[in-house]
């Protein structure tokens, strides 16, 4: 299961409004890169790919392929926007452990 929280849910559909180009919905998935192996990738899509888990959350659909689900199943994404920080976070319970800049995971 992949979760969007309401915020996330909210980010989303803001991106798909500004995108300017139909997209259907979200993928996520998981590509080998940086100091830890694996990153994060996202984009919005027109249409799921053949094979894709499709999840949806309040009308937001999010894509997953079948080769990076079992590294993100669990995972519940957020989205902030403060002072500190703005974008998603992945609260992923399959990480092992992050590199020192954050921006990779080992699962």
């Amino acid at each position: 299961m992949v979760e969007l929280s309401e915020s996330a849910t909210g980010a989303v559909r803001r991106l798909i409004a500004a995108s300017g180009n139909p997209a259907a919905g979200l993928r996520i998935m998981v590509d080998q890169g940086g100091c830890s192996g694996l990153r994060y990738l996202l984009g919005l899509e027109t249409e799921p790919a053949a094979g894709d888990e499709i999840y949806d959350w309040d009308g937001v659909k999010l894509f997953v392929d079948p080769q990076s689900l079992p590294i993100i199943d669990g995972i519940r994404i957020d989205f902030v926007d403060s002072v500190g920080r703005s974008g998603f976070v992945f609260d992923n319970p399959n990480v092992r452990d992050v590199c020192s800049c954050g921006k990779s995971f080992g699962a």
